[in-house]
């Protein structure tokens, strides 16, 4: 079986559409924090860029390019309560189980073990993908996510990319 060559289908995809080539983020570090303490004692939230939101929100726009929605997901929501709307991803084994892209039941059963310290109030859905304006993402929204997991006494902080 061939990998599916997924930077290759974005361009070819994109160039048919008449967009110029993608220039990719190319990071040559990224800084390092050590949790201060145990995983144990932790407090943890996560972000999907899945496309995923509640039933009772709008949903995405699964064609969206720059879409810089962030929505905020009660750490209780019933993972049964989900939709996802995103059209660059089979999400057919996610639409069966939420936890293959929003693993909230997995960080939940995490919390209750005694893995994890704590789930944090607030999960986070959006930077949905097909973001062209970088410089947003860098000096608007995610600095206002970073003020926001702060304000939730985040420890950690996982990313699940769909």
């Amino acid at each position: 079986m061939e990998p599916i060559r997924y930077v290759d289908r974005l361009n070819d995809t994109y160039r048919a559409q008449g967009f110029p080539p993608y220039r990719w983020t190319v990071n040559t570090e990224a800084p390092f924090t050590p949790l201060e303490k145990p995983l144990s004692e932790c407090r943890v939230s996560m972000l999907t860029s899945g496309g995923i939101s509640r039933c009772s929100a709008e949903p995405f726009n699964a064609e969206a390019t720059n879409d810089f929605r962030l929505d905020a997901v009660d750490k209780d929501a019933p993972s049964d309560d989900f939709q996802i709307h995103d059209a660059f991803y089979d999400h057919r084994d996610a639409d069966t189980d939420l936890n293959c892209v929003f693993p909230v039941d997995r960080l939940r059963e995490l919390a209750d073990e005694g893995v994890i310290g704590s789930v944090a109030p607030r999960f986070w859905s959006g930077f949905m993908g097909r973001i062209y304006k970088r410089s947003v993402v860098m000096k608007e929204t995610a600095p206002a996510l970073v003020e926001e997991l702060h304000a939730d006494d985040v420890d950690l902080f996982l990313l699940v990319p769909a």
